[in-house]
């Protein structure tokens, strides 16, 4: 059935005229992917196999990118998004595509890009780590906008490629207790006297505890103070403020504990409202599962883990194996404090942290030595000036967790030159209804 979409096609000269294409195959952001005259065309949104209308946006020497304008034959697997704000937000880009088939769309550009870049003997794709296709998300940021004339304001996400808000009423990826505050929320701040005083909102859900963590561009005057207090006891949520300095405090200055379970290692993991953790609770779980198991550590086993932020693998893998010595390395020093005391919180004594920029440090570093299993965590730019330090470590096994398929394959490169070679691949679908592509790969030395 033929679907139309409602953004309008750009009026530039040359880019405004009308074609209809067949899409091939989809990229590893979800877009779809076309041929014109001889040129690759981009069109997200569009499916494989659906012949589409497309306005042309972009024209390069190789490529070119096309709008969307109309599916005139359309996909079997394409479904109407659950979300009412799913065409302009742009938080969600795949929601237009059953959860198998994006599950699926994944690992095929996971596979392509190891098989284009990484220098590596193929291996078969491990069963996909995944968790519910809706409600996961259990950390959110809205950012907020007041009016220019101060009349009102804008609460929700940005449009996609876009600095625009787009206003949110409901959100099904959100966790059901961080969802059921969008509309409170947005009515207490329309009764506020000033909300130019409040920059982005985030909205956790941590353990037990619902927070809404508010970024305070100015001290709140005391009168939406009171309103902020009367919607956290209504519904029983906590509210921090963050400040210009990163500096956190309670609403009523009270001491607040922010933490997250690991049930099946009896770890529970502290953090503060601005450290980085998973936002996927049930994949998380399954995904440090996952990793101790190939990372398949043996009594006396020295095991180094990289960017560990707050000891979310680090803490599990101690805990597992007790006779063994786990370090952990982050480049935050706040967040190797909370290892540090997540540790001594979960008494765990055969785990170590130190604070490392690993993007730019000197060869001689007391953790970095000879190691038996190392586990890798970076952020989207890999873990490139790592790996050039591997022959100080020699890991007889490698679990490399990737928020990044394109530097995973990078990094690979680096790995093949080294004698390691690929054992296993999976993905982690850690962000169900986006084109967000996780992944696992376990690496051992040759011989």
């Amino acid at each position: 059935m033929a679907q139309f979409f409602k953004a309008k096609p750009k009026s530039r000269k040359g880019l405004s005229r009308k074609l209809k294409v067949v899409i091939e195959r989809l990229d590893h952001k979800g877009a779809g992917i076309a041929q014109h005259q001889g040129k690759v065309v981009f069109v997200a949104g569009a499916l494989v196999g659906e012949k589409v209308e497309i306005s042309l946006t972009e024209v390069k020497s190789k490529y070119a990118k096309g709008q969307l304008l109309n599916v005139i034959e359309a996909s079997s697997h394409r479904i109407n998004p659950l979300c009412p704000h799913y065409q302009e937000c742009g938080g969600c880009d795949m929601q237009h595509l059953n959860n198998d088939q994006q599950q699926q769309a994944k690992q095929a550009s996971l596979e392509s890009l190891m098989d284009k870049y990484s220098q590596m003997e193929k291996v078969p794709l491990s069963p996909v780590i995944a968790g519910s296709d809706w409600g996961y998300r259990r950390r959110a940021r809205l950012s907020l906008k007041p009016f220019s004339d101060a009349t009102g304001f804008h609460l929700g996400f940005r449009a996609s490629a876009s600095e625009r808000i787009i206003d949110i009423s409901e959100c099904p990826v959100m966790d059901a207790s961080l969802a059921a505050m969008l509309t409170p929320l947005r009515q207490t701040f329309e009764q506020f006297d000033d909300i130019t005083r409040v920059g982005h909102v985030e909205l956790l859900q941590a353990g037990e505890q619902t927070v809404l963590i508010l970024r305070q561009l100015k001290p709140l005057l005391s009168g939406d103070k009171a309103l902020l207090a009367e919607l956290a006891d209504r519904l029983q949520v906590g509210v921090i403020f963050r400040d210009n300095q990163g500096g956190h405090h309670a609403l009523e200055q009270a001491e607040f504990n922010l933490s997250y379970p690991l049930p099946r290692y009896d770890l529970k993991l502290g953090f503060a409202p601005n450290n980085f953790i998973q936002v996927n609770e049930a994949v998380n779980q399954r995904m440090v599962e996952q990793a101790l198991h190939w990372l398949d550590i043996q009594a006396g086993d020295r095991v180094l883990d990289l960017f560990c932020g707050v000891g979310n693998f680090t803490l599990a893998l101690a805990k597992q194996a007790p006779n063994c010595e786990v370090i952990g390395v982050e480049g935050v020093v706040e967040m190797v404090a909370q290892a540090r005391a997540n540790a001594e919180l979960n008494g765990v004594d055969n785990c170590f942290f130190y604070h490392e920029d690993l993007s730019d440090f000197a060869s001689s570093r007391p953790w970095l030595q000879k190691v038996d299993k190392l586990l890798l965590d970076p952020a989207r730019a890999g873990a490139g000036e790592v790996l050039e330090q591997l022959k100080k470590m020699e890991p007889k096994a490698i679990v490399y967790v990737s928020c990044n398929p394109a530097s995973l394959a990078r990094d690979c490169q680096i790995l093949a030159k080294q004698g390691y070679r690929l054992k296993k691949l999976g993905l982690v679908d850690m962000f169900p209804q986006t084109h967000h592509l996780e992944s696992m790969a376990l690496l051992e030395k040759k011989g």
